[in-house]
């Protein structure tokens, strides 16, 4: 078995990070296995290599070895990419066309950003993982093909899960292995030596000296995020290689090429919710709701308190967190303001009958079916219609169509005897 430091000299992988030698480590330890391997990371971290390696040290290694794109593949045409189709299967398909699984047969084939696929291509390719079988688009015939696969994602596979884009048993059975590689900004002591070896590579390529840096602006190198990772990091560095006539770079001029990406100081993230958090506009109108009801019910126990003592003072007396949690700090300019409205409708006095009907604890609309009877014709004929459907939809029985009312069946049968029904 080849050491990790020739297998990063086979294949050009630059860096001594300790997450980068441990995911080498376990590419050689399952190369000689058929098992299937996912390989995740950011975009740009070097993914590609990593399926290489497993290839190379296998023993399909004189076998082919194709990488497909998943997600640069439209979704219409990729089952006939990668299972292949027959004469006349679709528009276009003038002749019978081998699939990346048939051609790679006895060899290796690397599913590149496979959270990509789509579901019905992912059901095919669970197929092909779990007993090596396929079928052609277009075709009836079922085949038999001999391949590792290898698959690479920077997609959150759990997060893909859960919204139901990617299958939880394909994951499963793709991950059996899963190597993960670090990015760029978990590998500091790596940043400078890959821009040394993008330097020179890139004086080769244009013949002309290599760039240097001072040490400003390796330590802002250092410092700065790579949301790109080795991809960026690769592209600033010829950017200054074929820009720059100074061959020695500070940290000036290195910041020109360093996107703006905001403070690199961590933030804290507030994972719980409190209870004055929302995180919809219904859960804000709920609430809104919510404290509406509570006002009303309020209201509601001042007013009958006010229709029992006939005191404003004394209900003040007894009710001084009521008041304080409806008017606030204008309490009494408001609760006087409403005592007054009160007076205003001149409610009759209640005779004996009228009071213990009032008591009942059940008949909390009480006050308000007063103040029905001034209300128009049309709403008065319209309860009346409810009613009426009601007691027929429940053949007469009070108490069922009360409840369907939502009103107590004591000030049922008192509107029964008001409309003579």
């Amino acid at each position: 078995m080849e050491s990790i430091q020739a297998i990063k000299q086979r294949f050009g992988i630059i860096g001594n990070d300790p997450k980068l030698n441990r995911s080498i480590e376990k590419a050689i330890q399952v190369s000689p296995t058929d098992i299937s391997v996912l390989v995740t990371g950011e975009s740009g971290v070097g993914k590609e290599s990593i399926p290489k390696i497993i290839h190379q040290l296998s023993h399909r290694k004189h076998g082919k070895y194709i990488a497909v794109n998943c997600g640069a593949i439209p979704e219409g045409t990729i089952d006939s990419e990668l299972f292949g189709h027959e004469k006349g299967a679709f528009t276009g398909a003038t002749s019978t066309r081998s699939g990346y699984f048939e051609v790679a047969d006895e060899g290796t084939i690397f599913l590149d950003e496979v959270g990509e696929l789509p579901l019905t291509t992912q059901v095919r390719l669970l197929r092909v993982l779990e007993n090596g079988e396929f079928i052609k688009v277009g075709s009836s015939k079922v085949q038999k093909t001999n391949v590792r696969i290898v698959a690479a994602t920077n997609v959150n596979m759990f997060d893909a899960i859960k919204k139901e884009k990617f299958r939880e048993d394909l994951y499963y059975r793709l991950s059996t292995v899963e190597i993960n590689l670090p990015p760029l900004r978990d590998r500091k002591e790596d940043i400078h030596l890959l821009f040394r070896k993008f330097a020179s590579d890139f004086a080769l390529k244009y013949k002309m000296p290599t760039i240097k840096l001072t040490d400003d602006a390796i330590n802002l190198l250092v410092k700065y995020r790579w949301n790109g990772n080795i991809r960026q990091l690769r592209n600033v560095a010829e950017q200054v290689s074929v820009l720059e006539q100074n061959r020695t770079i500070n940290g000036n001029t290195i910041q020109n090429y360093l996107p703006n990406t905001g403070s690199n100081l961590p933030a804290i993230v507030k994972n719980s919710k409190s209870e004055s958090d929302f995180s919809s506009e219904r859960e804000i109108l709920y609430k809104v709701l919510f404290d509406m009801k509570s006002d009303l019910n309020d209201l509601k126990k001042l007013t009958m308190e006010l229709m029992k003592k006939g005191s404003d003072s004394d209900v003040q007396k007894d009710n001084e967190h009521l008041i304080q949690k409806i008017y606030g700090d204008d309490k009494d300019e408001e609760f006087e303001a409403a005592v007054e409205d009160l007076e205003v409708l001149s409610l009759a006095e209640h005779t004996d009958a009228d009071e213990d009907i009032v008591s009942e604890t059940e008949d909390k609309y009480h006050f308000a079916e007063e103040i029905e009877e001034e209300e128009t014709l049309s709403l008065h004929d319209k309860e009346l219609e409810l009613i009426k459907k009601s007691l027929e939809r429940h053949g007469g029985k009070r108490k069922l169509a009360a409840a369907e009312l939502g009103i107590s069946e004591r000030t049922l049968y008192r509107k029964i005897k008001q409309f003579d029904l």
